[in-house]
């Protein structure tokens, strides 16, 4: 039997240190922000922290334009305040992992901006550049955040440089062996500081079909979608077999891959006991709401409880097949909140909710990774103008839908319930007016619906949503169930109602029992072994083996 890897233990907890804390009164957070609070995330059982980029950037993307790789922005601190957030950490246990964003730059960064002032730098060979004579961009590809992902090169008429990102974000060269080498310096250079591993940034576009060819267009601006021609293209797998073997593998670092529409025959690739990353992210539902992930001004899915459960059991399976892991998430920070995701109807976004949507993920194999504010069960917010919007793929969105047809109230209603600026908000510690994140008028406003989400309110309440949280880490650390859910075979269980998901994972002769109701309705299942309520959201009801579950909420049983 292979031996187990040392971070399938783990829980990641995510942080968005713009949003986190603010420690030196300018409304943005910082490091000495996160330091200040490691023992609330410690408290969490928390034993990894994912740390959003830090690096210098001049933020068009919220920090993942990156114009230096190896310093840190001044609006977050100082390279000391991060070896210092590295040192308090492992005084408490935990690691850190931060952010990798190596298919593009930020158009500050000094290669591009050598490749700019010069045709014949070295550097002009580190990004994409075509030169056409007929006054037209090279190819109808359009870019994930709206619009050509093709940008004249100022002074150059007829030359453009190509970005599947904003146009301040020009991708790398993965082509040129020499880019390929500073990048691979440059994470060693990071790991050997101390840093675990890293979350890594829209892994699968590294490699573009090499034909630039145009397609037919799929959309009213006559463009086509870049993830066509620019992601998972063949060729991919010798990118990143050399990246592992030249930085992750010679550290035995964790690596979380973003890895988006990874066909099911080349998982092994990416995951399998030889595969590129530790883990990646279990997307099969992250965008289950909507017709479109990276375009979702298009419309919103019909989706059904049976959907969620047959993407993530299916998931589960093939990871299970190919002897992979997965990050397991219910939000991040390109996500809105998952209980007003989940769940469509306001009267049901209840603290007994957020814990039920907690119970459906925690216990599945892998690894439980938490986004700030995610404990608390933060909803989302309702914005009244797009002028009130910070995120770029949010405006471009709500361009795109203006674009489509749709009215201006129309295309503000979908982009308040699907922004990324939803997971950005600052964090809520307090009931105060900038909710404890900072004594200064934030950079993004705060949510507007958090009566009584905030960690000082939920704290002094024993049923809070925190507290279940906490309870969660210390059923995942005790050593009578820990290495059952790590460890254990996972199992869905058939013939239940259709709102209900319920599996198992068993080791040995011990088992543990998920059962969740994710529905406005009361369900009833039967278990043939149900066992001791190690936790459970809701007022569950059990007469012997039959238990009813109210709308949304869940139990945990075991079997020692």
């Amino acid at each position: 039997m292979a031996k187990q890897p040392w971070w399938l233990d783990e829980v990641v907890y995510q942080v968005y240190p713009r949003s986190f804390q603010d420690s030196n009164h300018d409304g943005i957070g910082d490091i000495r922000g996160i330091i200040s609070r490691l023992d609330y995330i410690r408290d969490l059982g928390v034993t990894m922290i994912w740390v959003s980029p830090v690096y210098k950037s001049p933020m068009v993307d919220m920090g993942y334009d990156i114009s230096d790789y190896q310093d840190i922005d001044p609006q977050f601190g100082s390279m000391d305040d991060f070896k210092e957030l590295l040192a308090e950490a492992n005084k408490r246990g935990m690691k850190i992992i931060m952010d990798l964003v190596v298919n593009h730059t930020s158009d500050e960064h000094e290669w591009f901006q050598a490749a700019l002032a010069d045709k014949q730098s070295p550097y002009r060979d580190y990004y994409i550049f075509k030169t056409t004579t007929d006054g037209e961009v090279p190819n109808n590809w359009r870019s994930l955040f709206g619009g050509s992902t093709w940008t004249e090169v100022p002074g150059e008429p007829g030359t453009y440089y190509f970005h599947s990102f904003a146009p301040e974000q020009p991708d790398l060269n993965w082509e040129n062996p020499a880019m390929r080498r500073d990048i691979y310096d440059m994470i060693n250079w990071w790991l050997e500081m101390g840093v675990a591993g890293f979350r890594i940034d829209a892994i699968t576009h590294l490699k573009k079909d090499l034909d630039w060819a145009s397609l037919p267009s799929d959309g009213p601006d006559g463009l086509v979608s870049v993830l066509k021609k620019g992601q998972n293209r063949p060729g991919i797998d010798d990118f990143l077999s050399e990246l592992k073997a030249e930085t992750f593998a010679k550290y035995d670092a964790v690596t979380i891959g973003e890895a988006y529409g990874v066909p099911d025959e080349d998982l092994h690739k990416y995951i399998g006991p030889d595969g590129y990353f530790s883990m990646i992210f279990d997307f099969s539902y992250m965008n289950i709401e909507v017709e479109n992930t990276d375009e979702w001004y298009r419309g919103r899915s019909e989706w059904t409880t049976t959907d969620l459960r047959e993407r993530m059991f299916n998931s589960q399976k093939q990871v299970h097949e190919i002897e992979g892991y997965l990050g397991n998430v219910l939000e991040n920070h390109d996500q809105p909140r998952v209980l007003s995701k989940l769940i469509s109807n306001a009267v049901y976004r209840t603290e007994t909710a957020a814990k039920t949507l907690a119970t459906m993920y925690y216990f599945l194999p892998g690894v439980p990774v938490i986004y700030q504010g995610q404990e608390l069960g933060m909803k989302n917010f309702n914005r009244e103008s797009i002028d009130d919007f910070n995120d770029v793929s949010s405006i471009n969105n709500y361009e795109m839908a203006l674009q489509g047809g749709l009215t201006e109230a129309e295309a503000l209603d979908v982009i308040n319930k699907k922004s990324r600026d939803n997971g950005r908000v600052p964090m809520q510690w307090t009931p105060d007016e900038f909710g404890g994140f900072s004594d200064q008028v934030p950079w993004l406003a705060m949510g507007d619906d958090r009566d009584s989400v905030d960690v000082q309110t939920e704290l002094a309440n024993p049923e809070s949503v925190l507290h279940y949280y906490q309870a969660l880490g210390q059923l995942r650390q005790n050593p009578l169930w820990r290495d059952l859910i790590v460890s254990g075979e996972f199992y869905p269980l058939s013939g239940m109602p259709a709102d209900v998901i319920a599996y198992q994972r068993r080791l040995g002769g011990r088992l543990l029992t998920v059962v969740i109701n994710l529905s406005e309705k009361p369900n009833r299942v039967s278990l043939t072994q149900p066992g001791e309520v190690l936790c459970q959201a809701g007022e569950v009801t059990q007469r012997g083996h039959r238990f009813q579950l109210p709308p949304y909420t869940a139990i945990v049983l075991g079997v020692k």
